[in-house]
C-alpha cells in the first residue's frame, strides 16, 4: 500500500524549484516507494514568487512565512532552501514540530549551527537529509566502490577541485551571500563543504588540515531591488565582500593519505568544475562532473606507463538503473537531487537513514571550522578538537 506525504518547501529559488522537482519526479523512477510525496505549500517571502510556484507546481497553499509550516499538521516532510543563514532557525524549529527535514548544506553558517540541527533531529526522532548531491553521482558511488575494493591500492593522495565562475562578475550584486552573518565563510560553505565530503565519502576521516583563504573582488555594488541567484547589480552603493572567494588546504586522512582540496567562486573560464582525482600504490581514479557519467581509471601491474581507461557507469552502478537502461546513456544534475529525494523518502518510510545525514554535514562543518581556524592561525589544526 502506497501512503501520501505532505511535503513543503521553505524558500523557492532555484534550489527550491530543483527540490520540488524531485519530489515530482520520484514516483515515476522509484514506483516501489512506499511513498508518495503530496505538495502541500510553498513559502517564500518575496512577493509573488510562492504562488507562482504554487501555479506551476501545483502546490496546495502558499505562505510568505515559514513558521506557518512548522504548525501545519498536513505537513510531514520540508525542505529547507531558504538562504544559509536562516537552516539553524528553520531546521530546529521543523524538527521540533516533528517534521522530517531534507534541508541544503552546509546547514548553517558554522559548525555549531550544524550540530544543534544534527541534535535537534536526533531529540525529535526525525530523519534528515542534506544536499550534498555530488556524492550521489554513479560515477562517484562506482569510485568509492573501486576504491574499497583495493582496486588502486592503497591510497596515497588525493585532488579534489571545485572551481566556478558564478562570482567572477565585478558587477555581481553585494547579496547575504558576501556577508559574513547572512553568508558564513563564502566559498568555504558553497563549494568546499561539498569538497569535504567528497574527501570523507572516498577516503575516510580528515584528521588534520593547513588552509589558505583569499577575497579577490573586495567590493561589490549593493542591490536596489529583491534578487535571485547570483544577479549583477551597478550604480548601487559599494560595500565590502566579508567572506572567502577562494580557499586551498593540504589534509591528512586517517588512513595516512595526504590529500589537497581547492575550491574558488571567481575562477573566470571555470563553470562548474568539478571532481577529484584518486591515487592509489596500483593506480588511481578520476572524476569530472562535467562528464557526471565517466570515470578514469587505471590499474593493472604495470605502475610506470600504466594507460587509463574511460569507463561509463551504467545499471549496476548506485541509482544509475533507475533513469537509464544502459551504459553511457547521461545522467544530468537535476537526476541527482530525485536520487537524494528518494533517498530521504526511504529514510522516512523505513525509519532508517539513507544518503547523507545531518552527522554529515556536522563532519564536513568541522573540516570548514578547522579551514577558517587554519587560515587564521597559518598552522595545522586537528580537526576533531579544532586545535
Amino acid at each position: 500500500m502506497v501512503d501520501s506525504l505532505g511535503v513543503a518547501v521553505i524558500g523557492f529559488g532555484w534550489m527550491g524549484r530543483v527540490h520540488t522537482q524531485a519530489y515530482a519526479r520520484v514516483p515515476h523512477h522509484y514506483p516501489q516507494l512506499a511513498l508518495r510525496p503530496r505538495l502541500v505549500t510553498v513559502a517564500e517571502e518575496v512577493p509573488g514568487r510562492a504562488e507562482e510556484a504554487a501555479a506551476q507546481f501545483g502546490f496546495a497553499s502558499t505562505t510568505r512565512d515559514w513558521r506557518e509550516v512548522a504548525a501545519d499538521p498536513s505537513v510531514r516532510a520540508v525542505s529547507i532552501t531558504a538562504p544559509n543563514f536562516l537552516h539553524r532557525e528553520i531546521g530546529v524549529a521543523m524538527a521540533e514540530a516533528g517534521k522530517h527535514i531534507w534541508i541544503e548544506k552546509p546547514v548553517g553558517l558554522t559548525l555549531a549551527d550544524a550540530q544543534t540541527v544534527a541534535e535537534a533531529v536526533a531529540k525529535a526522532g526525525v530523519q534528515g537529509a542534506v544536499g550534498f548531491n555530488y556524492r550521489n553521482a554513479p560515477a562517484v558511488e562506482a569510485a568509492r566502490d573501486l576504491i574499497a575494493a583495493g582496486e588502486i591500492g592503497t591510497v596515497t593522495h588525493v585532488r579534489i577541485r571545485l572551481f566556478s565562475d558564478y562570482a567572477a562578475h565585478p558587477e555581481g550584486a553585494l547579496t547575504w551571500r558576501y556577508e559574513k552573518e547572512r553568508g558564513g565563510s563564502g566559498v568555504l560553505g558553497d563549494l568546499a563543504s561539498h569538497g569535504a565530503d567528497l574527501a570523507r565519502y572516498l577516503l575516510g576521516d580528515i584528521t588534520s588540515l593547513t588552509a589558505d583563504t583569499a577575497v579577490f573582488i573586495p567590493e561589490r555594488a549593493r542591490p536596489t531591488r529583491a534578487t535571485a541567484g547570483h544577479t549583477r547589480a551597478t550604480g548601487g552603493e559599494l560595500g565590502p565582500v566579508e567572506n572567502e572567494d577562494y580557499v586551498n588546504c593540504l589534509l591528512r586522512f586517517a588512513s595516512g593519505a595526504r590529500g589537497v582540496l581547492e575550491a574558488c567562486r571567481v575562477s573566470v573560464g571555470e563553470q562548474n568544475n568539478y571532481g577529484f582525482e584518486v591515487h592509489g600504490t596500483k593506480g588511481a581514479v578520476f572524476w569530472d562532473f562535467r562528464r557526471m557519467n565517466e570515470l578514469g581509471v587505471s590499474r593493472g601491474t604495470t605502475y610506470q606507463d600504466q594507460p587509463v581507461s574511460t569507463v561509463y557507469v551504467g545499471p549496476g552502478d548506485g541509482e544509475f538503473g533507475a533513469f537509464q537502461p544502459g551504459a553511457a546513456n547521461a545522467m544530468g544534475y537535476d537526476d541527482l537531487k530525485v536520487v537524494e529525494a528518494y533517498r530521504f523518502l526511504r529514510s522516512v518510510a523505513e525509519g532508517t537513514p539513507h544518503g547523507a545525514t545531518p552527522a554529515d554535514a556536522v563532519r564536513s562543518a568541522a573540516v570548514l571550522d578547522a579551514m577558517v581556524r587554519s587560515a587564521r592561525s597559518g598552522a595545522w589544526v586537528d580537526v576533531a578538537t579544532g586545535a
